[in-house]
C-alpha cells in the first residue's frame, strides 16, 4: 500500500477524490455499507458493469484500505469482498455527495431524472445478524 500513497497527490481533498474516483467506486462501496458480498452478487447488484472492471475497482479500493477481500479455503474457494472501517467512513460523506446531487439536478429542473439517496442500515457486525 505504501507504492500506492506515493502516486496520490498531496492536497487532501485531491487525494480523496482520486481513492473514490471512477464511475463504479461509489456504488460498489454502497453495496458493501451493509454486509460483505461476493463477486458474482455484486455483479447483480450492478448490472451495467463489466467483471473486468468490477475486479478491476474492487482491487483499487482494496490498494487504498477500503475494501477488504477475504478468501474462504473451500471447494470451491469463496471470496468476498467487505468494506473496512475506512471504507465505512465514506458514509456520510457519499450519502452528502447524493443529497447535493440531488440538490443539483433540482436546480437544473432534472429532479424527476435522479433516484433517491438511500443508504441501507448496516447490519450487526457481531455474531448475532439481523434477520
Amino acid at each position: 500500500m505504501a507504492g500506492s500513497t506515493k502516486r496520490l497527490p498531496a492536497l487532501p481533498a485531491e487525494r480523496a477524490l482520486k481513492v473514490i474516483s471512477g464511475r463504479w467506486k461509489a456504488v460498489i462501496l454502497y453495496h458493501l455499507f451493509d454486509r460483505p458480498r461476493r463477486l458474482s452478487e455484486l455483479k447483480r447488484l450492478v448490472p451495467g458493469i463489466t467483471q473486468k472492471v468490477l475486479i478491476q475497482q474492487l482491487r483499487e479500493m482494496e490498494e487504498h484500505g477500503l475494501v477488504d477481500r477475504e478468501i474462504f479455503r473451500e471447494i470451491p474457494p469463496r471470496v468476498e469482498y467487505a468494506a473496512t472501517p475506512l471504507g465505512l467512513s465514506l458514509e456520510p460523506v457519499l450519502l452528502a455527495l447524493c443529497q447535493w446531487g440531488q440538490r443539483h439536478a433540482d436546480e437544473q429542473n432534472e429532479l424527476d431524472h435522479v433516484a433517491d439517496c438511500v443508504i441501507r442500515p448496516r447490519l450487526a457486525r457481531s455474531g448475532a445478524q439481523a434477520a
